[in-house]
């Protein structure tokens, strides 16, 4: 007798960051039909944020906009049937557990409340504020099959929000790579909210900008066999499209396999097709079993930092430049304690014979940086103020420097996963500790595949964007960055992918001359993917450059111009 398919699982995404909108749950709930909705709070800032929460408070450590979101939303979730699965917990999922059921009763309502934890490994990392494991979605699974309404976690990976109720509602087995591999690609797709239904969106102007203001939040249709459509709720803003979910594809990865505590997912793989207004199909996804290590996310408390902003305005702006940098080298120089790191930077954002006096200014960013707080703080402050009447022509800052702030520092480990315990809090208390699949790959990464036959050399080129041609989407891992660029037809891939070289990216981009920069060739996306190694430093808390999360990247590169096909263009 043939088994019954069962039938799709309708995931929905209502946060992609500690901060994103707060109507999203309530818009997500009452939108359309929905089994599960999920949440994603957590990003190595967040984590950071709330470790310095709970330093001052050992009950916190947890998301609370979601329990001022559930307030409002709870009684419409439960009477929908609709599962909620978050990872707000945080650095303390069973306070978060707590404080939802201590809610519930508040409301008068009943839900069934379950957590995972074990995620805490800050004991074996000395002098960090925060070390937490990436778990995957197993754990959430067990909770589900418990029958909870609601499952709030720690630090598991993004994608695991949604292999843990698509694991659970299809019965997958641990060792089912492939469709959990799926299944981590539609996760990857949804964690970031609306990345993947226009926001951030590299060709923007092609949509109705109208449409754009209020993108709605993505759902994926599973299914059984690990497939799934990408989709939003009719009528809300926004658009889904091969791009946009190409876009956020490419989005904080690295090379064809994107490896996870549940599945390896190849990249090179997917597959997608447009399935309709505002439907795109995912499948092909093939998947091998998770490596035998867990990621670590660690932060340390790195020192304290402080910048000024000095504005030089009109005419002789670099010789300003240099005027107030030796001045301020020179305070620095007699002071009792100078800085451990003194970072200058010149944005030349003035227009020559301007009409405005903003646009007739230049800003000249000085960050400094040291363990202790009194170099940073006193030092700067008054070098920077004594100078009000002492400097160059038309002298003042954006704002008067402070006394300094802390910053963190990140950094990732792995630790063999037999070593890490992942437990599942029921609903009803019981504490099942889930066991790690046996099968495990050590990652190698894949060969890469054969590029197209190069583009003929004959015919006219002009000078002009890339972004003319291809589209981007960039972002931090730590204190790397990658940059995804992809194009959106045939004609244009073989130019891309012979054009891109790591030689011309590092040409357009001067930036990264001196680092490490790896290509990874993802043919069936028609896409390039750069990783930029160390360019974001410390990472994004301790915020070493202009643009500490490397979200801009991408569209500088594509404001870049090089030589191309005029057939392209």
């Amino acid at each position: 007798m043939t088994a019954k398919r069962r039938p799709p699982l309708r995931i929905g995404n209502a946060s992609g960051f500690y901060g994103d909108r707060f109507d999203a749950m309530r818009e997500m709930l009452t939108g359309g039909p929905l089994d599960v909705l999920t949440g994603d709070y957590l990003a190595e800032l967040t984590m950071l944020i709330l470790g310095r929460d709970r330093a001052k408070d050992p009950s916190a450590g947890y998301a609370r906009t979601f329990l001022r979101q559930l307030e409002e939303s709870l009684g419409t979730a439960l009477d929908r049937g609709v599962r909620i699965v978050t990872n707000a917990g945080g650095l303390n999922p069973a306070g978060l557990a707590a404080a939802v059921r201590e809610l519930t009763t508040r409301l008068g309502l009943e839900a069934k409340v379950a957590h995972v934890e074990s995620d805490d490994l800050a004991r074996r990392y000395p002098g960090s504020l925060t070390a937490h494991a990436y778990l995957g979605g197993a754990g959430i699974a067990e909770c589900l099959r418990a029958g909870a309404d609601i499952v709030v976690t720690g630090r598991v990976t993004d994608a695991a929000l949604v292999t843990g109720p698509a694991a659970a509602h299809f019965d997958w087995a641990p060792d089912d790579f492939d469709r959990l591999a799926g299944a981590v690609v539609a996760g990857h797709v949804l964690e970031c909210g609306t990345q993947a239904t226009g926001g951030n969106y590299a060709f923007f102007t092609d949509h109705d900008l109208a449409a754009l203001h209020r993108p709605g939040f993505p759902l994926a249709e599973i299914h059984e066999d690990g497939s799934s459509v990408i989709t939003k709720h009719d009528g809300t803003g926004g658009v889904v499209d091969v791009g946009t979910v190409t876009a956020q594809l490419l989005y904080e990865t690295s090379g064809a396999r994107y490896p996870g505590p549940d599945a390896v997912a190849r990249l090179d793989t997917v597959r997608l097709t447009q399935d309709g207004p505002d439907r795109v199909r995912i499948d092909g996804v093939r998947g091998e079993a998770p490596p035998p290590t867990l990621k670590v996310g660690i932060n340390r408390l790195g020192g304290f930092r402080n910048e000024v902003v000095f504005v030089l305005t009109g005419l002789d702006i670099d010789a300003k430049a240099q005027l107030v940098k030796g001045q301020m080298e020179l305070a620095f120089d007699e002071a009792k304690s100078r800085p451990a790191e003194v970072r200058w930077e010149l944005a030349r954002t003035d227009r020559e014979d301007a009409g405005t006096e903003e646009t007739a200014s230049a800003l000249l960013r000085l960050v400094v940086r040291d363990r202790e707080q009194e170099p940073v703080g006193r030092a700067l402050s008054a070098a920077a103020v004594e100078l009000a009447l002492a400097s160059y022509p038309g002298f003042h800052v954006t704002t008067p420097p402070g006394k300094g702030s802390p910053y963190g520092v990140f950094e990732a480990a792995h630790v063999d996963r037999d070593t890490v315990r992942h437990t599942a809090v029921l609903p009803d208390g019981r504490r099942v500790d889930v066991p790690f699949g046996e099968d495990t790959l050590v990652l190698e990464e894949a060969a890469e595949p054969p590029l197209p036959e190069p583009p003929s050399a004959e015919g006219p080129t002009r000078r002009a964007a890339l972004g003319l041609v291809a589209g981007a989407r960039s972002g931090d891992k730590g204190g790397d960055a990658n940059v995804g660029v992809w194009v959106r037809d045939d004609a244009a891939w073989p130019w891309l992918a012979h054009t891109l070289t790591v030689d011309k990216f590092r040409e357009l981009l001067p930036e990264t001359a001196d680092l490490t920069v790896e290509r990874h060739v993802l043919p069936r996306l028609r896409a390039l993917n750069f990783v930029v190694g160390g360019i974001l430093g410390q990472g994004v808390a301790a915020q070493p450059r202009f643009d500490p999360q490397a979200k801009g990247l991408g569209e500088w590169l594509r404001s870049r111009h090089l030589d191309i096909p005029e057939e392209l263009l």
